[in-house]
């Protein structure tokens, strides 16, 4: 089997809020996300470099969805530097925003929270992958360590953050995975690996299994563990709408799309007129959505 291409990357994370208001403030302010163009319908978000990296589409009708439901766990916004994220960390401080968990990751060091819908939202930096370890396979080794706030903290004590620093997030920050729950494994390895081509790089006995392109810690993140048997999130429901895929090339992303019809999925054609690339919009077999494009 063909894998997906090496230099695949996530695009735009798409999510659908009650009150588009307050979850853009939220994004703007405590994240540091600037407004960057974007079709009409939705709000969108990314760095100062105009990359968009999350669409916040309004709908005060949407049902409120459950952390029992198949759908987001975390979108991951990848900062170039750990004086980056140790700025992020005194902007969410100056802005009252409660941490959910702080952790070391070996390949990475990593902050957790949620925005104001309950959408949850890592903030991570990786190590250098030369000091990533990695198993007996060359796979990148993970684990889940306490990450000392006051040590990351001290990033900022030499040369305290200028105030262009703390009101945005830094050029060349991007979503640098998606963490999704799924109803159960086994089907959605076989949709994420065999079908779209990641490669799994780790799995956990607890019910978490982690795929990437490349030599990527992961991309994509799948666990089971609140909403292991649970159905498909009904039409209409806040939170994620669909994640983007962008596979870099059309040969590539044909090779992709052949797999999808030779497994005879559903395709939505997608003409690129919000944001995104040319492409296809399929979902997992829980029902998350991911937009392919070149």
């Amino acid at each position: 089997m063909t894998g997906i291409p090496v230099d695949t990357e996530l695009g735009v994370v798409r999510l659908t809020v009650r009150d588009v208001i307050r979850a853009r403030a939220f994004y703007q302010q405590a994240l540091g996300l600037a407004r960057v163009d974007g079709p009409r319908g939705a709000v969108y978000l990314g760095a100062p470099d105009g990359r968009a990296l999350v669409a916040l589409r309004g709908d005060r009708l949407a049902a409120s969805s459950s952390s029992r439901q198949p759908g987001l766990f975390h979108v991951a916004l990848l900062l170039p530097s750990r004086r980056a994220l140790a700025v992020a960390l005194l902007r969410l401080a100056r802005h009252r925003v409660a941490l959910a968990g702080a952790s070391d990751h070996l390949v990475s060091e990593a902050l957790y929270l949620e925005d104001p819908e309950g959408n949850g939202i890592e903030l991570y930096r990786d190590r250098d992958p030369a000091d990533w370890p990695r198993d007996d396979h060359g796979q990148p080794r993970m684990a889940t360590l306490p990450l000392d706030l006051e040590q990351l903290a001290d990033e900022l004590r030499e040369a305290p953050p200028l105030p262009a620093e703390l009101a945005a997030l830094p050029p060349g920050a991007r979503v640098g995975h998606v963490h999704l729950q799924v109803a159960e494994l086994r089907h959605s390895e076989r949709f994420y690996a065999s079908v779209l081509g990641f490669g799994v790089t780790a799995r956990e006995p607890q019910g978490a299994l982690f795929l990437a392109a490349g030599d990527y810690h992961h991309h994509v993140g799948l666990n089971t563990w609140r909403t292991a048997g649970a159905r498909p999130v009904p039409a209409g429901t806040a939170g994620l709408a669909s994640f983007e895929v962008r596979v870099g090339s059309d040969a590539g992303l044909a090779d992709v799309l052949d797999r999808v019809a030779a497994d005879e999925l559903a395709v939505e054609h997608h003409d690129g007129e919000d944001g995104a690339g040319v492409g296809a919009l399929v979902r997992d077999p829980s029902g998350n959505g991911v937009l392919l494009t070149r």
